[in-house]
């Protein structure tokens, strides 16, 4: 790796951890209701981009950083960004059982911590 991907490595590493704010654990467990299965677009049916999301931020929160590969930064990426982009769309009002928490939820971001 050149340091150029040393810095492009890391930023995309600091950016997923101040985006994903719940552990391996809670996000699997939230992962499992159904709440989080309803949550999101499902292309056509099947599994939501959302829910496929979180199975795998859950492998890269278990992870050793030294194991990590382009293509985990690359999801990592965009992770963070999908956190961003929907964080700016909140809604008003109690946010509690909303599928917007929801859908952040499956990315791995519960906007009530």
């Amino acid at each position: 790796m050149t340091r150029a991907d040393d810095t492009a490595a890391q930023e995309a590493l600091d950016r997923f951890d101040k985006a994903v704010n719940m552990t391996a654990g809670e996000l699997e467990a939230w992962l499992r209701t159904d709440e989080s299965r309803a949550a999101g677009d499902k292309n056509g049916g099947g599994e939501s981009t959302g829910h496929a999301s979180g199975r795998r931020i859950v492998q890269l929160l278990r992870t050793r950083k030294s194991d990590l590969e382009e293509k985990d930064f690359a999801h990592m990426r965009k992770v963070s960004g999908y956190v961003k982009r929907h964080l700016a769309q909140r809604p008003d009002g109690d946010i509690t059982d909303t599928t917007w928490r929801h859908s952040l939820m499956n990315w791995g971001h519960d906007p009530k911590k």
